[in-house]
Parts: C-alpha cells; structure tokens; sequence
C-alpha cells in the first residue's frame, strides 16, 4: 500500500495499526525492556520456598506451635500391624565422636544365622564407615534407613532431648530429615522410607512434616538396649518380653555394649517360642 495516496483519516487509521503490531510482535519475542530483563532475572535467583513430596505443602506450614513432645506423639508408628508372632529388629548407628564404632559381632551373627534386619544409619556414622555401609547395603538381610543427619530430635522449636538440642525450625527439621535421605539414596540407589531421630524425640508438627516427606516415622514397643547402655542380661530379658508385631530397638555402634551379647542368647528362644523375624517393610505398621 501507498500511504502516500492516502487522505489524513486513512492515514492515522494505518500508523495505529502499525503500532499495534508492533506491540505484539515484542510481547511474543525474547526481546524484552531492560528493567523486564533484570526482574526476571532477579526472581530466577531468589530461593524458593521448600517443597515437600506434596507440592501443594511448602515448609512454611509447619511454622506452627506443637501440642506433643515425646517418643510416642501422634504418628510414630511402634508396632507391626500383625496377629502373627513376628519380631522386627531394628539397630541404630547413630555417628559422632562417640557413636562411629562399628559392632560387627552382632552383624557377623545376623547374618550366619540370616536374621534380617532394619538398620537406621545416621549420615556422620556412614560417613565414617563407608565401606561398611556399602557392604551392609548390599546385603539384603538388611534393610538400609534413615537416622538424621546430626542425630538431633526432630523439633520445630528447638526443644532437647536428654541435653541434646532439637532442630530449631521447619527448615532445620526437613534438612536434618532430608540430607541424609539424599545422602543415603546417592549411594545405595535407593530412597529410605523410614526415619527416626536422634534420642527417638519428636513434636507432633515434624512427624507431620516427615510423613509429607513421604516416610513414615518409627521408633519401638520393645527398648533393647537403653543406647546401649544395658548389660547383655538386660539386652536377654528385654527382647524376651516380644509380643506379636513387636518393634525392637538396639544399636550396632555401641561394640563394647552388651547389645551383641543379649540379642545372641534372645534370638534362639524366641525362635522356640515360634517368632520369626522380619524387616520393617515386611509388614503395614501401627
């Protein structure tokens, strides 16, 4: 077209459509106004809020006030859900400057009598221990779970444990769960499904917070071995008193404990009295 024969009206009728398209053309293309250009920019680099397995939670709500403390708040599963006289043994490896040793008598026995169990590992004692831990990995007597990564109660305010001070917030509660949960899963290829704290303390909003995470949170009806403080007599007499679904729980850092001792003189009677032992994901828990 020849703007050039065209009367005044035609004329600005064409320069506003000409204008119009230029609008569009810019607003579908990768050329942008500076001041466009720096925003964007600036809100690709602002860290986004944490998200659990559920994108619709964020971390921000578990930003609330607890009502329980404990190691039996709502939540925390204790028992297998069975009628069946089965047993399931669980052993912490907790990690630490006092918590890094490696029983391997009581795994040697385990595993020459294929006993399974499940083995909650903190991320400081694989990190000490790692060929161990692949070893144990790879054994599939052994179930591989997750023991925090400082071994801290889990809490959403800072609330301690036998002198020991819980997570601080929601965001010291997720990295304390989650850390080693990827810690774990890079090197076995595997994701825990379980968590338990250090000292097996927790508030009811950070098991709400784990089971959005998708595990569930497990401690015992059985206490083996007191941290592995009990003689093997009292590690013997505890496991003895295992009723149908029971959930014990021992460690296997402690080698000087009597835990090695009492699961070896418990285990063959308890397998008279006709209990079999199972890992955690044998059976649903309660």
């Amino acid at each position: 077209m020849n703007i050039l024969h065209l009367n005044k009206g035609q004329l600005m009728k064409q320069i506003i459509l000409l204008i119009g398209v230029c609008f569009l053309v810019s607003a579908c293309s990768d050329t942008l106004p500076a001041d466009m250009h720096t925003e964007i920019k600036s809100s690709t680099h602002q860290k986004a809020p944490i998200q659990a397995q559920d994108d619709s939670i964020t971390i921000n709500h578990y930003d609330r006030s607890p009502s329980e403390w404990g190691e039996f708040v709502s939540g925390v599963k204790t028992q297998l859900d069975t009628n069946q006289k089965q047993i399931a043994l669980t052993f912490d490896a907790c990690g630490g400057a006092h918590g890094s040793g490696y029983d391997q008598a009581i795994i040697d026995y385990l595993i020459e009598q294929e006993i399974p169990a499940t083995l909650f590992m903190n991320k400081r004692w694989i990190e000490e221990n790692p060929d161990t831990f692949q070893q144990l990995a790879n054994n599939p007597l052994f179930q591989i779970e997750n023991h925090g990564t400082h071994h801290k109660p889990l809490s959403v305010t800072g609330k301690e444990a036998y002198g020991i001070n819980g997570t601080k917030d929601a965001q010291a509660a997720y990295d304390e769960v989650m850390v080693n949960q990827d810690h774990i899963s890079s090197i076995t290829g595997e994701a825990p499904s379980y968590f338990r704290s250090g000292t097996a303390h927790y508030d009811d909003v950070a098991v709400d917070l784990v089971e959005a995470l998708g595990l569930e949170v497990v401690n015992y009806d059985i206490l083996g071995d007191a941290g592995g403080t009990h003689s093997s007599d009292e590690v013997e007499e505890s496991l003895l008193q295992a009723r149908a679904g029971s959930i014990a729980l021992l460690h296997m850092n402690q080698p000087s404990s009597g835990t090695s001792g009492g699961v070896q003189a418990a285990i063959p009677q308890l397998q008279n009295d006709g209990f079999e032992f199972i890992k955690l994901d044998q059976a649903d828990l309660k």
